[in-house]
């Protein structure tokens, strides 16, 4: 990918590049990752920042049932959300009600229950 290819892009563009398989972070001159849409690095506030592959998994590193949800979550709930770790960067998403710390996802993108607002979710690898 070429710099700054999805790197201004919105949330739905970054979504749309994770369900075609082309899941990217942006990795500024320093090395520091974050996840679109930014048009700053956060770290460190280069703006020069690199469209770079998303690992394709990562390894959960937290989680916590959600029982009692917000009304635009509603009807998903109890869901679970997750915390993995994607060497450069860390994702949150829903993820496998039994999931486990330690265990090994990928990214993809599934729907809300209540809505059908497109989500970021995690699926065993």
């Amino acid at each position: 990918m070429s710099e700054n290819e999805h790197g201004n892009s919105g949330y739905d563009e970054w979504l749309d590049a994770i369900d075609e398989g082309d899941a990217y972070y942006l990795e500024c001159p320093n090395g520091h990752g974050s996840l679109p849409p930014r048009r700053i690095c956060p770290e460190c506030g280069e703006t020069n920042l690199e469209d770079t592959p998303l690992p394709e998994t990562g390894d959960i590193d937290t989680y916590t049932v959600v029982h009692v949800a917000t009304p635009s979550f509603a009807d998903d709930a109890p869901y679970t959300t997750a915390i993995a770790d994607f060497g450069p960067v860390r994702v949150t998403a829903m993820a496998p009600d039994d999931v486990d710390v330690g265990e090994s996802v990928s990214l993809t993108v599934g729907e809300s229950k209540t809505n059908g607002d497109r989500l970021l979710q995690f699926e065993r690898f």
